[in-house]
C-alpha cells in the first residue's frame, strides 16, 4: 500500500479509502490510485484483511438437498444477495435432522461468519438447540418462535390462494399431494390452507383426496398421479405442495390419458424455472425467492456487524403471487 501511495502521489490513507470504496474520494484521485495499483500489479490480500477483522468474508447456507430444483433456485438467490454485501457463500448439504443440528454447531461454523439454514427436519422441540453464540438465520417453517431470526414462506395464505384458484376455475373435487406432516411444517401448513379454502367455499374435505408422498420430487408426483387414476379416484383439481411434485403429476396424468387442464386442473408451489416450460406450463405459487434471500442475508449481516447478544429476533414473511399458466386453463 505504501508503494501504491508513492506511485500515485497520495497518502496511504487515500489508497485505503479507494480500496474500501469510501465515497469521499475525488474521481480523479480514485482513478490515479487504481492506475497505480494496476501498474504495480497490486492485489488486496482478502484473507489477511478478513483475519485482521476477525471475519472470513464467507457465510454458510445449509440446505437439505443440493440437487433439488427449489433449493438450487434459492441458493442462487442467496449467492446474489450475499454478493451485494461482498460476501461469499459456502453451500452445505444436510438432509437429516442430525446434519442440520451439526451445521449449527460451533466447530462447523468457525468456517463462516454466520449461517443461513433451511431447516426441513428440525421441529419446534429443537428450538433450544438454536441458542448458539454465532449469527444464524432460519429459512422455512419447521422452527417457529425460536431464539433466532426467521424468514418463512406464506404457506397457509398461499395454499389457500392456490386452492381457491382451482375452485374459481370450476373444480369441486380437489386433491392434494403432500408429505406426511409432523408438528408445524411445510406440509401441515399447506394442507391447512387447502382445507380452509375448501371450507370457505362450502366444499367437503374428503380424506381420500389427501394423497401423501414420501418425497417432494417428480418421481413421487408421477407415481402418485398414476395410482390415483388407476384407483378410479374422482378428482377434477390437483394442488401439489411443490412444483416438482406437480411436474411429475403432469407426466403421470398424461400417461393415464387424463387431459390437463380439460379433465383435471393442476397447480404447484414454488415457481421454479422449469415450471414455465412444461407442456402444459404449470400454474404455481411464486413465494418470491429473491425477496426471501435478500431478507435472510440482510438479517444475517446485521447480526454479524452487531455481535453483541440480541434479545429481540425478527419473524419475516415475504409476499407471494399467483402465477396462472396453462395447467389451470390460463
Amino acid at each position: 500500500m505504501q508503494d501504491v501511495a508513492k506511485a500515485a502521489g497520495v497518502s496511504p490513507m487515500t489508497v485505503s479509502n479507494v480500496i474500501n470504496n469510501h465515497p469521499n474520494v475525488r474521481p480523479a484521485t480514485r482513478q490515479k490510485v487504481l492506475e497505480a495499483m494496476a501498474r504495480l500489479d497490486y492485489r488486496i490480500n482478502v484473507a489477511a484483511r478478513n483475519l485482521s477483522k476477525g471475519r472470513t468474508g464467507t457465510i454458510g447456507f445449509a440446505v437439505p438437498e443440493v440437487n433439488s430444483p427449489y433449493y438450487s433456485r434459492l441458493a442462487t438467490a442467496i449467492i446474489a444477495a450475499a454478493a451485494r454485501h461482498n460476501l461469499r457463500v459456502s453451500i452445505e448439504q444436510t438432509g437429516t435432522r442430525e446434519s442440520e443440528l451439526d451445521a449449527l454447531s460451533l466447530s462447523r461454523n468457525l468456517l463462516y461468519d454466520g449461517l443461513i439454514i433451511s431447516a426441513a427436519s428440525m421441529g419446534p422441540s429443537d428450538a433450544e438447540r438454536l441458542k448458539v453464540d454465532h449469527p444464524v438465520v432460519v429459512l422455512g417453517d419447521r422452527i417457529l418462535e425460536g431464539p433466532v431470526d426467521h424468514v418463512g414462506m406464506p404457506n397457509l395464505e398461499a395454499s389457500r390462494a392456490a386452492t381457491r384458484h382451482l375452485i374459481e376455475r370450476g373444480c369441486r373435487r380437489i386433491a392434494i399431494l403432500c408429505m406426511p406432516f409432523e408438528e408445524v411444517d411445510t406440509s401441515s401448513l399447506r394442507l391447512a390452507g387447502y382445507r380452509e379454502a375448501l371450507a370457505a367455499a362450502g366444499l367437503a374435505a374428503d380424506p381420500e383426496l389427501v394423497q401423501q408422498v414420501t418425497r417432494f420430487d417428480m418421481r413421487q408426483g408421477a407415481l402418485t398421479a398414476r395410482k390415483m387414476a388407476a384407483s378410479g379416484l374422482d378428482f377434477d383439481g390437483l394442488f401439489c405442495a411443490t412444483d416438482s411434485l406437480a411436474m411429475g403429476a403432469l407426466r403421470g396424468l398424461a400417461d393415464t390419458g387424463i387431459r390437463v387442464p380439460d379433465q383435471v386442473k393442476v397447480i404447484g408451489f414454488d415457481n421454479i424455472t422449469e415450471s414455465e416450460y412444461f407442456i402444459p406450463s404449470l400454474s404455481t405459487i411464486d413465494p418470491n425467492h429473491d425477496a426471501m434471500a435478500e431478507r435472510a442475508v440482510d438479517l444475517l449481516v446485521r447480526r454479524i456487524e452487531q455481535p453483541t447478544p440480541q434479545t429481540d429476533h425478527e419473524e419475516a414473511v415475504c409476499a407471494f403471487s399467483l402465477v396462472v399458466r396453462e395447467s389451470t386453463g390460463g
